[in-house]
């Protein structure tokens, strides 16, 4: 099992998620949430749900939410907020233990395309999605946001003979916005329409003194020796230049599809 597959890994990394990952997924929620109109009478569902960036902007709007994850310390960050229209369970994105049909958006921001088996994961999606109810799908591009994409490219330059970090398969399959559009309508939506969105992740550099807080979630991190993390450090300090703040434009792709 890979780690990004393990619930405990994110039962560990719900604070630390929380604190730096969800500020920054939730500029992508936004996004997707704003490509359909939900509201008070609108039933929603987020599938891999994490600290909740989409299910907190949706229920924003009045419309009664089910955010659902396979890690309880995700799910108990969410119920912490005590919203009354947002319900929180833990539950596996691959066998939905929910009704066909029931909800009249279905969404999952960076979630879905974690699942060892996605793919079962978007027909779960499609098969709890109402007649003429949406499905919005968020992924990365293929070499991924944020951190995990500066280290990437860091770790190829200094490190060009070291083989690169396994990104979930979902990434490289829907990375090209046709396939992305196909394996839609494979799983049972219909006319998707796929979009490029990109934010600037600001990375503080000021974070670069506590290092293992800042990339510590990352295996492009953690599988470092410390003379290489030191060299990567300096890397992204000479990258910075006189810069507090380095910007790091991270794209993803944004399905949206009809049942």
């Amino acid at each position: 099992m890979r780690e990004f597959e393990n619930p405990e890994h994110w039962d560990t990394a719900a604070q630390h998620y929380e604190k730096t990952a969800h500020p920054f997924t939730a500029r992508y929620a936004e996004a997707a949430l704003a490509r359909i109109a939900i509201g008070p009478d609108s039933r929603v569902l987020d599938i891999a749900a994490g600290t909740g960036a989409l299910t907190l902007a949706a229920a924003r709007t009045g419309a009664q939410v089910l955010a659902t994850d396979f890690s309880p310390g995700m799910v108990a960050r969410i119920a912490a907020a005590g919203l009354p229209n947002v319900e929180a369970r833990t539950m596996d994105g691959q066998a939905l233990a929910l009704p066909d049909g029931a909800f009249d958006a279905v969404f999952s921001i960076f979630g879905v395309i974690m699942f060892p088996d996605w793919r079962k994961g978007l027909a779960e999606m499609a098969r709890v999605t109402r007649p003429g109810g949406y499905g919005i799908v968020a992924t990365w591009q293929e070499r991924g946001a944020a951190t995990f994409l500066l280290l990437g490219n860091i770790r190829r330059k200094l490190f060009p003979d070291r083989a690169d970090m396994a990104m979930p398969d979902a990434v490289g399959a829907l990375s090209d916005p046709k396939d992305f559009a196909r394996e839609m309508i494979i799983a049972g939506y219909r006319d998707p329409h796929i979009e490029r969105v990109t934010h600037d992740y600001e990375l503080d550099v000021a974070a670069l003194d506590d290092p293992d807080t800042l990339f510590g979630m990352s295996p492009d991190w953690t599988s470092l020796s410390d003379g290489e993390k030191t060299n990567v450090i300096a890397e992204v300090r000479h990258m910075a230049g006189d810069r507090s703040i380095l910007p790091i434009p991270s794209t993803a792709l944004i399905a949206v599809a009809q049942r």
